[in-house]
């Protein structure tokens, strides 16, 4: 339920920034009747992120007779697609400027239309994030609380809310970084898994089964101890960083591999 919360108030949160900067850029220029476009554009792209979902299950549906190979090359592709973004936009400097340059643009070339695409690759560059995090939770830990992500959706738009209406101080561009920072170890999470999967399908080789094994034993009515990978905290965290009670060479590795060169492309100019 956690990792699906910050999952859906991280991207919920980012588009209320974003969608809310847009808004009140037109205000502020006498353009408040383009805002139809705008609501145009997100609903557009909400709608096409829960289609993307719907793809994503059907897609799986047809991969079930051989799960892990299909579970470790999504979750191995979707981390490297979701850190892309996420490194795009943690380079970003001046995010409120560069967001009303870019409506100031939209609505110079396009009008209305412009207006419209603004909105709608904003929400959904965030929808595809947040499908491709939750779907990547559910291949990992083999559950899905969509209560969670429903609390951090409606979490999102009461901060949004109030950061837009009260002007609260909030630095939206911090916000971004450090956000961008908790969904790097969840992606480098599901590159762990990912590995973990594609070792299950004999696709990569297994030298060191358990390099370490910190799983606590089973309760003596057979269930999981919290702290086991698959109790109440270890599958929170599980689908939060990826954690791992007994984790094979590769997927230790991967992990701190993964973490080295996204650090690396990071640093790069």
């Amino acid at each position: 339920m956690l990792a699906e919360f910050i999952v859906m108030f991280r991207e919920s949160l980012e588009v209320a920034f974003v969608i809310g900067i847009i808004l009140a850029y037109l205000n502020r220029t006498g353009n408040a009747a383009e805002e139809k476009h705008v609501w145009l554009g997100v609903s557009s792209g909400i709608v096409l992120s829960i289609a993307l979902a719907g793809s994503i299950l059907a897609f799986r549906a047809d991969f079930e007779s051989n799960e892990p190979l299909f579970e470790g090359i999504f979750m191995v592709v979707t981390a490297g697609l979701v850190t892309w973004l996420l490194l795009w936009m943690a380079r970003q400097k001046n995010v409120v400027e560069r967001l009303r340059g870019d409506a100031k643009a939209a609505l110079a070339k396009g009008g209305g239309r412009g207006i419209f695409l603004l909105a709608l690759v904003a929400t959904l560059r965030e929808g595809v994030e947040a499908v491709l995090f939750m779907a990547g939770i559910y291949a990992s830990t083999g559950a899905l609380s969509l209560l969670g992500a429903f609390i951090g959706i409606a979490a999102a738009v009461v901060v949004g809310f109030l950061v837009f209406e009260y002007a609260v101080k909030f630095s939206i561009g911090l916000f971004f970084r450090v956000t961008a920072l908790v969904l790097v170890l969840l992606a480098a999470g599901l590159f762990s898994q990912g590995v973990h999967e594609l070792q299950e399908a004999k696709i990569l080789p297994v030298w060191i089964e358990h390099v370490y094994d910190i799983n606590p034993p089973l309760n003596a009515d057979g269930s999981y101890p919290a702290l086991h990978d698959h109790g109440a905290v270890g599958s929170v965290l599980k689908g939060l960083v990826g954690y791992d009670g007994a984790p094979s060479d590769l997927q230790v590795l991967g992990y701190l591999g993964y973490l080295g060169v996204v650090y690396l492309l990071y640093r790069m100019p």
